[in-house]
């Protein structure tokens, strides 16, 4: 079927059509002037999810806002936030209300509940394109009503968002105070341990005590390279000079060089006498006793000499213990004080890490608690309702519009219904389709035009219309 014959069928069928047309537009305007008025109220809220929180700093990210809007929604069309209009409106106080509720759920159930339940069924939440203002809209039969029933759930829903803010806040205020306390006397305990530490082993300050014991033990190591040298050099020259005259120390002795001297001068006076005479003589045996005087007075020098060498190192091996003695003890003494350092960083750790703990805590709970005890909301009424003049539905012109195209559709159909239930030749195109047979000739045949006033001439009588 193509266009013309579809236009020709529109044409063949043009009463069925507009009847259809005039019985939809007549239906819907009766039945619009019919129904009762409807008022719609709205109020628009706005949603500060791009400001700064000035107690956490904190921004929400634009990525969040549809899940954020979102939640909103849900709780302005929540029974909490309804029961709260219920009661703020006074509806389960009136009589009609009552009467009406014992009516439809016959007593069984609670007023307040079966109110909430009702007002949500009215209430729509409208959020605006691109944007955080959310339009909460109310309809209803009485104007005043309905714009009432909008700014209440609007300001029910910023007391019940402070609500939803500050309640946690206040549990978890009361939360980090205890755990305040907590650490307060972890902290306390700590700060005990390591001051009785400090007491109990007079410590006042532990790295300035390490320096000077280790800069001790140091010089007494530099003492003691010292004095092992010089033991060494000392049990030398004590072999060399025991039993051996030309030992350096002897040697170096003035008093057994004049000895020397004396013996020699002696010795040759004794060998000049005992030339001239015999070793009975008085003379001679004079000199004689005289060079034995002096052998042992040198020999008496050398061993003097001799023992003196061995007491140095006897002095410089027993200084090299005590020194060696010391060495130990001081290092006993570094290594003491290293292992104090080691258990006293342990306990000021402990101190540091109780502090930190404490520190954080409490600014924590500083935190909450003036945000548990914040009354500032994030939700701001932009445009509260006002009660509407004009009715939002019905709307008749809207309607009729709407009921022409509706009856101009359900005309057509109607007409293409009747057609194909009684179908008829309207074209040659009809005639080629329905006999399959070509089309040879086409007579243009058109209906006599009628003439004015025929219809007139037919109902007089004969006998007027001869004459």
């Amino acid at each position: 079927m193509n266009f013309a014959q579809l236009l020709l069928i529109l044409v063949a069928r043009k009463r069925i059509i507009l009847f259809t047309l005039l019985l939809t537009v007549l239906t819907t305007t009766v039945v619009s002037f019919l129904l009762p008025k409807t008022y719609k109220a709205s109020t628009s809220v706005l949603l500060n999810y791009k400001g700064i929180d000035p107690l956490t700093g904190l921004t929400m990210p634009g990525s969040l806002l549809p899940g954020y809007i979102a939640t909103q929604t849900d709780i302005i069309t929540s029974k909490n936030v309804a029961l709260r209009v219920v009661e703020r409106l006074g509806l389960a106080k009136s009589p009609a209300v009552q009467e009406q509720f014992r009516d439809s759920t016959e007593g069984k159930g609670n007023i307040n509940d079966w109110l909430a339940d009702l007002l949500l069924k009215k209430v729509d939440i409208a959020p605006s394109k691109e944007s955080s203002v959310l339009e909460i809209s109310v309809k209803g039969s009485d104007p005043q009503f309905v714009a009432a029933v909008s700014n209440a759930f609007a300001e029910e829903y910023q007391k019940i968002s402070v609500q939803l803010k500050v309640e946690p806040a206040q549990k978890a205020s009361a939360y980090f105070t205890q755990q305040t306390k907590q650490l307060r006397d972890a902290l306390e305990v700590a700060q005990s341990r390591l001051s009785k530490y400090q007491q109990e082993h007079g410590i006042v300050s532990v790295d300035n005590r390490l320096d000077v014991e280790s800069n001790r033990l140091n010089d007494l190591s530099a003492q003691l390279v010292a004095a092992q040298g010089a033991l060494a050099e000392a049990e030398s020259r004590r072999r060399m000079a025991s039993g051996n005259s030309d030992s350096p120390d002897v040697a170096a002795s003035p008093m057994i060089q004049q000895l020397r001297i004396s013996l020699a001068t002696a010795e040759s006076k004794l060998a000049e006498v005992g030339q001239r005479l015999d070793k009975n003589h008085p003379q001679y045996q004079s000199s004689k006793a005289e060079v034995d005087k002096l052998r042992a007075e040198l020999a008496t020098q050398v061993a003097n000499t001799s023992n003196s060498v061995g007491n140095n190192a006897h002095v410089l091996m027993q200084r090299e213990a005590a020194v060696r003695a010391a060495l130990e003890a001081q290092k006993a003494k570094v290594l003491e004080l290293n292992r104090t350092r080691d258990e006293l960083g342990v306990l000021a750790k402990d101190v540091e890490n109780a502090q930190h703990a404490f520190d954080a805590t409490s600014q924590r709970l500083s935190q909450t608690r003036i945000e548990g005890q914040s009354e500032q909301s994030d939700v701001a009424i932009l445009n509260p309702a006002t009660p509407p003049i004009e009715p939002a539905s019905p709307r008749i012109v809207l309607n009729i519009v709407l009921s022409i195209l509706v009856g101009l559709m359900l005309g057509g159909g109607a007409g293409f219904l009747a057609e194909m239930l009684d179908r008829r030749v309207r074209s040659a195109e009809d005639i080629s389709e329905l006999l399959q047979v070509p089309v040879l000739g086409v007579v243009d045949w058109q209906a006599p035009k009628r003439r004015r006033f025929s219809l007139v001439k037919s109902m007089m009588p004969r006998r007027l219309r001869l004459n």
